[in-house]
């Protein structure tokens, strides 16, 4: 398996862009796929945002500058198409981001791709019932295991915020989770 270094490298040349861009997608597809998934739900709507993500990864491989990890500048790419898709679906609907969470929410439990059970179901309820940036850093910590370091390269934000809203989630998960 290539490293990142050197799949970066060919991704920036010309001559083996193509090959190069099609071992990133092996390498990441999956992983972002389930970090898009966790944030709009569907299986169909995550798989039309991972390949927006895609494309957005090869139009603009030539300006990232390598400041961050390159599966970072990734997610943060996937993450922001994730949160567009959703305030565009809200906007078309002309409802608010939490009702379209929850109505993403409401169509999981008869999409075919969804094998949670009832637990599963009420923990993603309750995750839906969480600001964005919870949400976000919930989904990445919990079901992701992204390091607080790595998810502030992602989300931007200092390390000592992103375990603040981490508790915070967990909080009011646990809260909703055992409510009767």
């Amino acid at each position: 398996m290539i490293n990142e270094s050197q799949l970066l490298e060919q991704l920036k040349s010309d001559a083996n862009r193509d090959s190069a861009f099609k071992e990133l997608i092996r390498q990441y597809k999956e992983r972002l796929y389930w970090h898009i998934r966790n944030i709009v739900k569907s299986h169909d709507d995550t798989d039309d945002v991972l390949q927006n993500t895609f494309v957005k990864i090869f139009k603009n491989i030539n300006t990232f500058k390598g400041d961050s990890k390159l599966y970072s500048w990734m997610y943060r790419i996937a993450t922001n198409e994730a949160i567009t898709f959703i305030n565009k679906r809200a906007k078309l609907l002309q409802i608010t981001n939490e009702e379209t969470q929850q109505l993403a929410l409401d169509h999981l439990q008869s999409d075919v791709y969804f094998e949670g059970d009832e637990i599963q179901f009420k923990l993603q309820q309750a995750i839906a019932k969480l600001p964005q940036k919870q949400q976000l850093v919930f989904n990445m910590r919990y079901f992701e295991d992204i390091k607080y370091k790595d998810m502030s390269e992602i989300l931007e934000t200092s390390e000592g915020a992103l375990k603040a809203s981490y508790h915070l989630a967990v909080k009011k998960i646990e809260d909703y989770l055992t409510q009767d």
